[in-house]
């Protein structure tokens, strides 16, 4: 019986990753196809053509250059709030702390289609109010950035608040009463704990900016993003240069998930070594003392 379930979990592993990974090794696949149609069937020979075509295409470059800079801004700015909401629900408590987590939840709940929306329209009717023509109130990049950061800030927050439930508050309260300032606490304590988190909602952040679309398709003015450039090639004609885009877009991912890897064992590594070392020190201290 046990062999039995162990077989049928092994099979169903099996078929989970080959539902996860056959639809991407089919558009890798189509990348490398001398067809005029993004798929691997029929299959009429190997080529490379379709990546030349990629760099060739000039409103597909400015669609990635821009998705790269609206997923750093956002990242950055969704780093910023969310940790800071974090910190400020973690430090409160009552009706208030429900309220703002409340708040802060909501948007992630809320379709993107609305974000979008009411974001383009508060920014737009907030300039007609005023009297200006500033950039900041007219449709483009700036006010996608703005609505993804919306709901995205929310992503964050719950990632760093998880985190600062394992935060021992006394270390805090040891360095206040050593005299540092609550600058250096920050600094020096608190947010050395929250890196792990924080690296984890920069790239939760950044991701989730690249395949947005309902929020960046209402408030991008004239500008293209990579789903908004996708989109129109598949009203208008879709060729294997978008599977070629996707297939770099997979190696850029798997190279970063590599490295985030063995970044993070090496750190593993390296704390158990300083851990291992202080419990040897400990060890010889009761000998001496004995």
């Amino acid at each position: 019986m046990h062999k039995f379930r162990l077989g049928l979990s092994h099979l169903y592993m099996a078929l989970f990753l080959l539902y996860l990974l056959l639809p991407l090794v089919v558009m890798s696949g189509a990348a490398f196809n001398d067809s005029k149609l993004p798929s691997i069937v029929p299959w009429k020979g190997w080529t490379t053509m379709w990546f030349s075509e990629m760099i060739a295409d000039q409103r597909m470059m400015i669609a990635f250059r821009n998705t790269l800079l609206v997923a750093v801004a956002v990242a950055v700015l969704a780093i910023v709030v969310g940790t800071a909401a974090a910190i400020l629900i973690n430090s409160i408590s009552g009706r208030l702390r429900t309220a703002l987590y409340g708040m802060m939840i909501s948007t992630i709940l809320i379709p993107g289609v609305v974000i979008g929306i009411s974001t383009m329209i508060m920014w737009t009717k907030l300039g007609n109010a005023i009297g200006t023509d500033f950039i900041l109130f007219k449709p483009g990049l700036h006010l996608s950035v703005l609505g993804q950061v919306s709901y995205i800030a929310a992503m964050v927050m719950l990632l760093v608040l998880a985190r600062l439930q394992s935060f021992d508050s006394g270390l805090e309260e040891a360095a206040l009463d050593l005299g540092a300032s609550h600058a250096q606490v920050m600094r020096r304590i608190l947010l050395p704990h929250l890196y792990p988190a924080i690296g984890a909602g920069a790239a939760v952040a950044f991701f989730q900016s690249i395949e947005n679309f309902n929020v960046t398709q209402f408030t991008r003015g004239g500008a293209d993003t990579l789903t908004v450039y996708v989109f129109s090639k598949v009203r208008s004609g879709i060729t294997p240069t978008i599977n070629a885009l996707a297939f770099l877009l997979i190696c850029i991912t798997l190279v970063l998930a590599v490295a985030y890897e063995l970044n993070r064992r090496r750190r593993a590594r390296a704390e158990a070594a300083r851990e291992a070392q202080a419990r040897r020190a400990e060890a010889e201290e009761g000998i001496g003392a004995v």
